[in-house]
Formats: C-alpha cells, sequence, structure tokens
C-alpha cells in the first residue's frame, strides 16, 4: 500500500502511448539523449581545461614575489 505496482505502471505507460504515439516518444528520447550527451560532453571539457588566473590573482602573486625578493 502506499507504492506504485507494476500494473499502475502499465497503465501510464498505455495512456502516455495512447496520448502521443510511438513516433513522438521516439523523437523525444532521442532528443533527450542527445542533450544527456551534450551536457556530459561540456562537464568533461570543463574539468579539462586548465583554470586561468585573473588579473586579481596574478596581481596578488605578482605583490608577492616582489615582497619575497625585497627581503
Amino acid at each position: 500500500m502506499g507504492g506504485i505496482g507494476i500494473w499502475q505502471l502499465i497503465i501510464i505507460l498505455v495512456i502516455v502511448l495512447l496520448l502521443f504515439g510511438t513516433k513522438h516518444l521516439k523523437n523525444l528520447g532521442g532528443d533527450l539523449g542527445s542533450a544527456i550527451k551534450g551536457f556530459k560532453g561540456a562537464m568533461k571539457e570543463e574539468d579539462e581545461k586548465p583554470e586561468t588566473k585573473t588579473d586579481d590573482q596574478q596581481s596578488v602573486e605578482d605583490d608577492s614575489a616582489e615582497n619575497n625578493k625585497k627581503d
């Protein structure tokens, strides 16, 4: 009780098939799959890209390097 059983899932699947049709669901599934593939590719590309330093970070490093030279 309270959970969704196999018969409820089958009824939902039949209703969805009647409303949208198999061709429309196939296209929708393909679009969703390509979107997920693109997202994963973008995440992998972001992980591989080296971090670039901002101007603020570069100026702080330059200042600390100059202070170390003075000492």
